[in-house]
């Protein structure tokens, strides 16, 4: 990768002359030209051309100034390989045809084959890898949430069935989740030998359970992926997605580089609960994206100035972008950060020489 470092360095808590800023779901509904292209071709049919995958990945690179780009991709697209059928439904979301509700369901997944039935997703990254100057990052869907819409069949507000497995059979989630934690970590290897440069990890929906739930019934799998994947050199981001702010001080020996936060704790907040140990990405509230510009920058400039604080701080979203955000605001909320926070790391700098 050639070109701008500064999500690299911000990752690795390296000096950058001003914050690195990405957007989850960066690639997607506000912008008219990716609106045109989904009324010929659906999610999954964008992901298996990677021609068009990669064209839809560089998009927002190309239109916003952002400092990495992410994988057009789906968390669901790897567990097609372990022998789930499913389809991505319009407002919907995944709806699974075979949903797991038994031991004999968990048993049944097969072992995932990237090479084989996911090669479009690497040669995706290999295009990637050659196009870009910021760096690409990858992603997968944290064994938790995958769990979820495997588990309930579609998305959830409850997730009724997925704790009652839990709690019921206890045994045969364990299973479930060294299943889906072996696909993680396979996927995502795959995708740092073909060319990625970093990944996260998204755990949307881990924050429905309390921490001592967290505790027992999903953390160890979070250890168990990064931990596995510690030999890679690339950095890890762990995203345990919304209302997830109580969890953050279970993640002390989690081996990843970034937490991301949503927008419910404070940046300030979230790295004394983390106790310092992670980069911290985030987490302006994506609705605030609907007003007025001065309102934005003023929600920025509040979290920028806790980012600067300690070194290890990349500008994002507290989730994912929405349909009616406006690619103007967007690139002006880019060119707002890069500009304020380049001015803020100085002053901080300043500060410190001065003590």
């Amino acid at each position: 990768m050639n070109g701008n470092d500064r999500f690299i360095r911000a990752c690795r808590k390296e000096s950058v002359d001003r914050i690195p800023v990405w957007y989850m779901r960066q690639a997607g509904r506000y912008d008219p030209d990716y609106r045109k292209i989904k009324e010929k071709y659906s999610l999954l049919e964008i992901c298996r051309q990677p021609e068009l995958a990669a064209e839809v990945t560089m998009m927002p690179v190309r239109k916003l100034g952002v400092d990495a780009a992410i994988l057009y991709s789906d968390i669901m697209n790897p567990v097609a390989s372990i022998g789930i059928d499913f389809d991505i439904v319009a407002n919907v979301g995944p709806v699974i045809a075979n949903p797991i509700r038994s031991a004999a369901d968990v048993e049944r997944l097969k072992p995932i084959d990237v090479e084989g039935d996911l090669g479009h997703v690497l040669e995706t990254i290999r295009i990637l890898d050659r196009e870009l100057d910021v760096p690409l990052i990858t992603f997968a869907g944290a064994p938790f949430t995958i769990a979820s819409y495997l588990i309930e069949g579609r998305p959830s507000k409850n997730y009724l069935r997925t704790k009652a497995l839990m709690y019921e059979a206890p045994d045969v989630w364990d299973r479930l989740m060294d299943k889906l934690g072996d696909m993680v970590i396979a996927y995502l290897r795959a995708h740092m030998a073909a060319g990625g440069k970093a990944f996260q990890l998204f755990d949307s929906w881990v924050g429905a359970l309390a921490p001592h739930d967290f505790r027992r019934y999903v953390l160890p799998t979070i250890e168990r992926i990064f931990s596995e994947l510690a030999d890679l050199p690339q950095p890890k981001i762990y995203f345990p997605g919304v209302s997830s702010g109580e969890l953050l001080p279970e993640l002390g020996g989690v081996k990843a580089d970034v937490i991301g936060l949503d927008w419910r704790v404070s940046i300030a907040e979230g790295r004394r609960r983390l106790g310092g140990k992670f980069a911290i990405q985030g987490n302006l509230d994506p609705i605030v994206l609907t007003a007025p510009m001065a309102v934005i920058e003023e929600q920025a400039k509040a979290i920028i100035d806790q980012g600067v604080a300690e070194p290890g701080y990349i500008f994002n979203l507290g989730h994912g972008l929405f349909p009616e955000a406006s690619l103007d605001k967007l690139r002006e909320l880019t060119a707002f950060v890069h500009e304020y926070s380049s001015a803020a790391l100085r002053r901080t700098r300043e500060e410190v020489s001065n003590v």
